[in-house]
């Protein structure tokens, strides 16, 4: 019997081969917002690792927009051939189909790398004014970000588009939108970082309105036959906060624009959240929203098993099984996967020899 995380899957112009994602994976590694030679040596890796979907780290809008001073940026021309030159990198040698992950962290941002102990950086300890749809700081020492102002909200969509633009003309496949983990699109759909009264607070209706608009502009410049997706967090795992139900009701309004995917995460707004990590936990969100919205879902979240991604994807919980510190700690995750399941996949001819039975 045919493996079912080792089928073919289609959204839009773009096949993938098999059913394996890297998740983005942030660096923390670039030069003013530029990717370089550790981003080659780290995505080329994963080009050939078998997993058939790649997603390049986290890529922000604008300066304000980085977590911190490492993170990848695509509001100009460098950080624009920086990117074509990684991914070029990654085609020439490897097998998988590329996206982009593009996002503004808002109050999360102006921090220390986590290798450097992740310490809020205010103004004048060498950090920048974070931004926020309320001027609520993260509680974790971090300075109260500035709320923006409805112009400020209209530039930064014009801002997402902008680097979408730039994404189309380097190459990608696809990409993906971040909507989760506590950043700034999350903070406006949480009533626990948004507590604005204006037509971007409030109801669920209000909060979602900036998100949408970001996703709207995006999907109009992006090209038709390519995939956008959005990854959100699907619960806050806090009291009265962001939730599935509200998830669900969001992932409707991204599939009327167009949206392609919804990848499931939760979490990461709040240190004091309660999350029951353990393998999969996050999956009953993705079989819920593909089964009530009739999106393509991906699941995420604490996967490392061979059998456990099959049964995700044979089950019909999740289209897409997303990987990162599984595939961080074993790169050739999707070449045992395939073993395993009786799978062959195509590999570099240079490690033919290597493959067991071969």
């Amino acid at each position: 019997m045919k493996s079912s995380l080792f089928s073919p899957f289609s959204m839009r112009g773009l096949t993938i081969d098999n059913r394996i994602m890297l998740s983005p994976l942030c660096q923390y590694s670039s030069v003013d917002g530029c990717m370089n030679d550790w981003q080659m040596t780290h995505l080329g890796m994963y080009a050939m690792s078998g997993a058939s979907f790649v997603c390049f780290e986290m890529t922000d809008v604008e300066p304000a927009g980085r977590i911190t001073y490492g993170c990848s940026g695509l509001w100009n021309d460098e950080q624009e051939a920086a990117l074509a030159r990684v991914l070029a990198h990654c085609r020439k040698y490897g097998q998988a189909k590329y996206a982009l992950q593009i996002a503004h962290a808002g109050r999360r941002a102006s921090k220390k790398a986590p290798f450097e102990g992740s310490k809020p950086m205010s103004v004048a300890q060498g950090g920048w004014q974070a931004v926020a749809p309320s001027a609520i700081p993260e509680g974790d020492g971090s300075d109260a970000p500035h709320a923006l102002t409805i112009p400020e909200i209209k530039s930064l969509v014009e801002k997402f588009a902008a680097a979408t633009k730039r994404a189309a003309r380097v190459g990608f496949d696809a990409i993906e939108l971040h909507g989760a983990h506590g950043y700034l699109l999350h903070q406006f759909l949480s009533p626990l970082s948004n507590q604005r009264t204006d037509e971007y607070g409030g109801s669920l209706a209000n909060r979602m309105r900036f998100p949408l608009e970001v996703f709207a502009a995006m999907r109009a410049v992006w090209p038709a036959d390519k995939p956008l997706g959005v990854r959100i967090s699907c619960t806050e795992w806090m009291p009265g906060g962001w939730d599935i139900d509200e998830a669900v009701v969001l992932s409707h309004e991204l599939k009327k624009l167009g949206c392609d995917w919804i990848d499931a995460s939760s979490g990461a707004g709040f240190k004091q959240a309660k999350i029951p990590y353990a393998p999969g936990y996050q999956v009953p969100f993705a079989e819920r929203i593909k089964k009530e919205v009739g999106i393509a879902t991906i699941a995420v979240g604490l996967i490392t098993e061979f059998d456990h991604a099959e049964k995700i994807v044979a089950s019909g919980q999740a289209d897409i099984i997303a990987l990162g510190r599984g595939l961080m700690w074993n790169p050739r995750w999707g070449w045992h996967a395939a073993k395993a399941l009786g799978e062959t996949l195509d590999i570099p001819p240079q490690y033919l020899r290597v493959r067991p039975g071969a």
